[in-house]
């Protein structure tokens, strides 16, 4: 019988599974765009969609969801204020799988997920820090 099997399990124990959802639907969220394997990205997309619907509703029930899902103020401030206004007129359907090949090593199918309206820009969110840190530190080590 099949009874409670709903979801992959990845190879993981739960406690790991959990973490491991959560670390990738905060870096989907803050990069809009990350590259994964198959599997961990048809195990995270409906989760991602989930989290999008959820900060759609504007009250502070779904806030503290959203804080306690994602475990990141961060996260959460920008489902709520970027995200949902993004997608207030579609219903469901905010991210998409893009096969991408396999891996060198190992030979595991790749693929990216991310949001269909994305934003080309927060693919950097933490580059442009290193980068004006860097010139920083160019500058004081000539002076």
């Amino acid at each position: 019988m099949r009874h409670g099997m709903a979801n992959k399990k990845l190879n993981r124990t739960s406690e790991h599974r959990k973490a491991m959802l959560k670390n990738m639907l905060n870096s989907l969220i803050k990069y809009e765009q990350i590259k994964t394997t198959l599997p961990k990205a048809k195990f995270l997309k409906p989760q991602a969609d989930k989290i999008i619907t959820l900060g759609k509703r504007e009250t502070l029930q779904t806030t503290k969801m959203l804080v306690s899902k994602l475990q990141d103020i961060n996260s959460a401030n920008k489902v709520k204020k970027t995200l949902s206004k993004r997608y207030e007129k579609r219903n469901g359907g905010y991210t998409r799988i893009i096969k991408a090949g396999f891996r060198y090593g190992d030979n595991a199918p790749m693929a990216i997920i991310e949001f269909v309206d994305r934003d080309v820009e927060a693919k950097r969110v933490d580059k442009k820090k290193k980068n004006t840190e860097n010139t920083e530190e160019k500058k004081v080590a000539t002076a």
